[in-house]
């Protein structure tokens, strides 16, 4: 049984969620006796290098660009590389699946996990939004299988190709039972005296509702604001930060795993602002962690927070949570149960990994009767 994933960056995962469910996926099934080769970019070299990392083998593929341009330069060279191999391969993400018209050509079996949907999202412009768009695309027709991280973005697919090419597996996160509390001091922070915000300060992110609602009387109590904040380039930036009370605190982008742990598994809510998207990471984690969740009031938020999580339309409606929830402990305490109960029915990496191998056993099979 041989597997190959691209659209990666590589593994070990440094660079988020598809790279640490990648590294997830890998050693699993290694475990599992499977043979798993993943496509790692590299910024140092000439020549394409190869290696083993416990048990996962690794192609290393050398790129000189950086950013967008580098990222689409590596996918094309390990989609072009991957053309020489046996064996079923997964792409995480559809950015470049115009690529994999190669495979198809080939005649290689390819299931992509199609992402969120990506050309809807403010931060990207015309171009950007039309290469989204029409990769999304084309991924749906190219892919011999398509897998959504979310109940919504199966039923956006669905309108693209029909159902039963697509299988609904969410993403996963590691349970968190306990967290160093001597860390939270690094910040002067107390437990459960603060309230915080982990992801990238961008509008669909709702950093400006969530702050200025926050600020708008004092709390006692803190909001710590997590990410990289660049008021003197960024004009929406330097908003948030001038509609912030001096209870809020803003540390900068944090990547210590201790730190970011302690500072999500001691905060008395976790809020969580985002309006597009499937299964996200920061919130699957933050269920995990057994947080009490303040989440905007989407359908892809409801689904994965479900029922016992707290939730706001706009500015007014959460400083209304804020003027509720600060103050009532038995709710706190009612909620963060919830997300615990939450996480262990949908979110252990145990059951999504084993929901994977089902199914990439299953296109195995066919591909080795074919």
């Amino acid at each position: 049984m041989k597997l190959f994933i691209l659209g990666i960056r590589g593994v070990p995962a440094q660079h988020g969620g598809f790279e640490t469910f990648a590294e997830k996926l890998a050693l699993f099934l290694v475990g599992n006796d499977w043979q798993v080769t993943v496509y790692c970019q590299e910024e140092k070299g000439e020549k394409i290098w190869e290696s083993d990392w416990q048990g996962v083998h690794r192609i290393h593929i050398p790129i000189k660009s950086s950013g967008a341009k580098g990222t689409v330069a590596f996918d094309w060279k390990a989609t072009c590389h991957a053309l020489s191999q046996e064996g079923l391969f997964l792409t995480l993400g559809y950015n470049t699946a115009c690529f994999n018209i190669l495979q198809r050509i080939k005649g290689q079996t390819n299931i992509i996990n199609m992402d969120g949907i990506e050309w809807r999202r403010n931060k990207w412009g015309p171009v950007a939004k039309t290469w989204f768009w029409i990769n999304e695309r084309m991924g749906c027709w190219i892919g011999n299988h398509l897998i959504a991280d979310h109940p919504k973005i199966k039923e956006h697919l669905a309108t693209r190709v029909r159902n039963d090419k697509i299988t609904m597996i969410p993403y996963g996160g590691d349970e968190v039972l306990d967290a160093d509390a001597s860390l939270l001091e690094l910040y002067g922070l107390e437990p459960h005296n603060y309230s915080i915000i982990i992801a990238r300060p961008e509008p669909e992110n709702s950093f400006l509702e969530m702050v200025s609602a926050f600020s708008k009387k004092t709390r006692n109590h803190k909001l710590v604001v997590l990410g990289n904040f660049t008021p003197g380039k960024n004009g929406y930036h330097k908003e948030v930060m001038e509609a912030a009370s001096e209870e809020v605190i803003f540390p900068g982008a944090i990547y210590d795993t201790a730190i970011i742990q302690s500072l999500r598994f001691h905060a008395r809510f976790y809020l969580h602002g985002h309006r597009v998207g499937g299964t996200n990471p920061s919130l699957v984690e933050a269920l995990g962690a057994g947080c009490a969740v303040i989440a905007h009031g989407n359908d892809f938020n409801r689904w994965v927070a479900g029922e016992g999580a707290a939730y706001f339309i706009d500015e007014a409606s959460c400083e209304a949570l804020f003027g509720e929830l600060l103050r009532d402990e038995n709710k706190k305490i009612k909620m963060k149960g919830a997300s615990r109960r939450r996480f262990q029915e949908c979110f252990t990496w145990p059951k999504i990994l084993q929901e994977y191998e089902r199914l990439l056993m299953s296109w195995q099979t066919n591909a080795s009767k074919e």
